[in-house]
């Protein structure tokens, strides 16, 4: 098994990820963050406590793939001083440096980066460790897996995740555990999906664009499908593409792509209905055929407001970091309401490197991003994240003064993210999550566009996920 893990740690996501991170690239606001340091203490309403970090080394090495979270930190966490002009290394108020160690996610370079930094943290010399890392939800299990021990247990950092991460939303606390249940990651995001539409066209083809009247018009698949024929008949689709569904279905698959210690991948009926309905979407006319996927320039191009696409389904980072870019009209032209079904979409996971020496410095931040909740709160009033605290959430939902937002027309957005991510039961998880995901839609991405048959996209997905995880040998389809 042991060796199994070590061959995985070594696979190299060739094609590029779906979930394309959650925010900002590094290059896009590398700026924005410089000498922010010198305001987050005073930003977060509070002063650094006394802490003892004596025998910590002094450099923090941290990998990431993006300067999100270097940029959160930045804004809430009482130990920063300041900030590179370039955003590579933020010092600490005791001259600690944070090293930022970015590497794109496209084409699996940043998981890539990080398994051969990982491979070699026990000869690194200490300032070359890998301190803490981040992972998304559609690897994270490959890190947290016990046999790998990669990332080390909360516990084994002085973090008890019964008492101090009591108030996280418990499926993430499942996504950030092994298969014995050892939590070994933690977030400072919840990522519920909502149902995001233009205001517009709902005024245009139902009379109103509240969002709870919307909201019943797309409450469930069967009343959305009758919803877009409604938006047919006046010239709409009602989603841009067959992959913006796909989260919805994949996310409430029964059984995990592949069992602990099998080499079997499993692929669940619930994705084979995506499949399905995604045809009888594409013949009906409901959805654009010319948009072939996500994360191109024409699903890009049909946020804009010469677009004929009605919604999109997005968690709060997809709304400010993909959907707010694109649109080139007026703000408050969107709105939210509920989803046909309850779902999540990304996460960004804070892992301990087994072997750091910065130990107490990775359980301070640890605790500062992802348990406190004054400090998630300015994330979320900073950033729009929707932080990974129930009692913080649910207080947002009900104060419009301060969580409402302008893009979305002045709505508060909380109101609809907080109960979903209430109802959110994460799909058991594997090491094999993000092959299957991108290799099962590039496949029928391929009939669904007509260029092979159903069963040829069957055994292009066969071919594709074993070069992908040389140790899988049986893929099986449900009958």
């Amino acid at each position: 098994m042991k060796q199994r893990v070590i061959s995985l740690m070594l696979t190299v996501a060739m094609g590029a990820t779906l979930l394309a991170g959650c925010g900002s690239s590094a290059t896009d606001s590398a700026n924005a963050g410089a000498d922010s340091g010198k305001e987050s203490a005073a930003a977060a309403g509070t002063e650094s406590d006394e802490k003892d970090f004596s025998g910590e080394g002094k450099v923090i090495n941290i990998y990431s793939w993006n300067d999100e979270f270097r940029t959160r930190l930045e804004a809430v966490y009482p130990e920063v001083e300041s900030t590179s002009s370039d955003g590579t290394v933020t010092t600490l108020k005791d001259g600690t440096e944070i090293h930022w160690v970015i590497n794109p996610n496209q084409d699996g370079v940043y998981q890539q980066k990080l398994d051969e930094a990982l491979m070699n943290q026990a000869d690194a010399a200490a300032d070359d460790k890998v301190d803490i890392f981040l992972s998304e939800t559609d690897y994270v299990f490959k890190y947290t897996d016990k046999d790998a021990d990669v990332a080390m247990p909360l516990t084994d950092l002085g973090i008890d995740p019964e008492t101090d991460l009591s108030d996280q939303y418990d499926f993430t606390r499942t996504t950030a555990s092994d298969s014995d249940g050892v939590q070994r990651g933690s977030t400072w995001q919840c990522c519920p999906g909502l149902l995001v539409y233009r205001r517009d066209i709902a005024k245009d083809v139902f009379g109103t664009d509240d969002p709870e009247a919307v909201g019943e018009k797309v409450k469930d698949w069967a009343t959305i499908k009758d919803t877009a024929a409604e938006l047919k008949a006046k010239g709409y689709y009602t989603f841009a593409s067959y992959a913006d569904t796909f989260r919805l279905y994949g996310n409430s698959i029964d059984e995990s792509w592949v069992q602990p210690g099998d080499t079997t991948v499993k692929v669940d009926q619930k994705i084979i209905n995506w499949v399905n309905d995604s045809k009888e979407w594409l013949d009906a006319g409901y959805l654009d055929s010319n948009i072939k996927g996500q994360w191109n320039d024409d699903w890009n191009k049909s946020m804009g407001s010469q677009s004929k696409v009605f919604a999109f389904l997005l968690p709060a980072w997809g709304i400010d970091f993909v959907l707010n870019p694109n649109w080139d009209g007026e703000a408050g032209n969107w709105a939210v309401t509920n989803p046909p079904q309850e779902y999540n979409w990304g996460g960004s996971y804070i892992h301990a490197a087994t072997g750091t020496d910065n130990v107490k410095y990775a359980k301070d931040i640890i605790l500062a991003m992802t348990s406190n909740q004054d400090n998630l709160l300015k994330i979320s009033q900073d950033y729009s994240d929707f932080t990974n605290t129930k009692s913080g959430m649910a207080e947002a939902a009900k104060d419009d003064a301060d969580f409402s937002s302008e893009f979305l027309g002045g709505q508060n957005p909380f109101v609809y993210f907080a109960p979903v991510a209430e109802n959110i039961k994460i799909a058991p998880l594997s090491a094999y999550d993000q092959g299957c995901v991108e290799l099962i839609q590039n496949s029928f991405s391929d009939y669904l566009q007509g260029n092979v048959d159903f069963d040829k996209a069957k055994a292009n997905f066969e071919t594709a996920i074993k070069e992908r995880y040389p140790d899988i040998t049986e893929v099986q389809w449900p009958e």
